[in-house]
């Protein structure tokens, strides 16, 4: 498969799960998280998705296109292992990550943290999506939509 067609699989799954749980999200207290800001593309689409949710992203730094920046209280720069550590606790309807690289070794080192951090961070009965796999005793696995093939997105529940 070319790069372009694994990226395109990858939003579209992204989109997918979103969409799919945005009303079980909907009916959640808590902000979402998204850790990764990017260049905002997923950050807007939340935007759009949960209107009446407080949504705060993450960054090491501004890549953002304007539109697509949140307000500087919704922004959280820094080493993502480090600022997101500071809102465990914060009972989120969702957690979403977008964070992998696609390079066995440095996911490797994300998958020794990103767990923690993203079943730490939600409430129960909260939902993580993430593109990377999340390995945690408080998280359970959830079905993905019949759109997204297995191993390409994954969701879970905050036990």
């Amino acid at each position: 498969m070319s790069r372009l067609d694994s990226f395109i699989r990858r939003l579209s799954a992204q989109r997918d799960i979103l969409n799919a749980v945005a009303d079980e999200v909907k009916s959640l207290d808590g902000p979402v998280l998204e850790l990764g800001l990017g260049n905002g593309r997923t950050f807007d689409h939340l935007r759009e998705l949960f209107p009446d949710h407080r949504i705060v992203a993450f960054d090491r730094t501004v890549n953002a296109y304007g539109p697509s920046m949140p307000s500087a209280e919704n922004l959280v720069l820094g080493e993502i292992k480090d600022t997101a550590r500071t809102f465990i606790g914060a009972n989120a309807s969702l957690a979403h990550a977008d964070i992998g690289t696609g390079y066995e070794d440095k996911d490797a080192i994300t998958l020794t943290w990103l767990p923690e951090i993203m079943a730490g961070v939600l409430a129960s009965g909260g939902l993580a999506v993430s593109g990377l796999p999340l390995d945690h005793p408080h998280l359970a696995v959830l079905p993905l939509p019949s759109s997204v093939k297995d191993g390409r997105y994954f969701i879970y529940r905050r036990r």
